[in-house]
């Protein structure tokens, strides 16, 4: 059991050597881009929201 425990650790710490973790400026850039895409979206949905009652008012009144 401590054996398969000890090759887990140290597999892990092997694995976690190979990862390559963002600068703060790629973190800072795909913020602005999620910001950017959520707000047009958000926007987007807005406006055929706005259309779509619009027109079933238009419909029932």
């Amino acid at each position: 059991m401590k054996d398969t425990i000890t090759t887990y650790l140290r597999n892990s710490k092997a694995e976690l050597s190979k990862v390559i973790f963002p600068t703060k400026a790629q973190v800072r850039q795909a913020f602005y881009a999620v910001l950017v895409v959520v707000t047009f979206i958000a926007l987007f949905l807005a406006l055929v929201d706005l259309i779509m009652s619009s027109s079933l008012s238009a419909i029932l009144g």
